[in-house]
């Protein structure tokens, strides 16, 4: 169990007993420390079902989430990128932030339909007759026998 809450952004915090915290074996640099020591973390954390977060920001979370959540909604984050335990377990810890600060961006403005500017309009259509000229140019001549 992860003990300590982790702070969002002044709006969002997730309690410490929201989050699963399994440390397993990790592959790659650390020479035999690599076959004795569980390094990597698997960080659990139930979206679908946490009172931490708002409808919307679940919803974005899990789109964001992707693979990495299950069909229950939970998120599972490997870590294994460090050596130590520690600085894996502040790196899943980090990449969960993120990704809740991104799911928790205010939707974009919506578009307002503009029309094109008239020199804009005349621009288009000038290239456009200068392409054809050019096209026309490359054919066989017309006519001939």
């Amino acid at each position: 169990m992860a003990s300590e809450a982790l702070v969002i952004n002044d709006r969002i915090t997730i309690a410490g007993w929201e989050l699963t915290e399994q440390f397993v074996l990790a592959g790659g640099p650390g020479g035999q420390n690599v076959n004795k020591v569980s390094t990597a973390v698997q960080l659990f954390y139930d979206m679908r079902n946490s009172p931490s977060l708002d409808d919307r920001v679940k919803a974005n979370a899990l789109r964001l989430a992707g693979r990495r959540a299950s069909k229950e909604g939970v998120l599972m984050l490997e870590a294994s990128r460090f050596r130590s335990q520690e600085r894996n377990r502040e790196d899943a810890r980090e990449r969960l932030k993120e990704l809740i600060l991104k799911a928790a961006e205010p939707p974009p403005p919506p578009r307002r339909k503009t029309r094109p500017t008239k020199g804009s309009i005349e621009r288009r259509l000038k290239e456009k007759s200068g392409r054809s000229e050019t096209k026309k140019m490359r054919s066989r001549p017309a006519g001939g026998e």
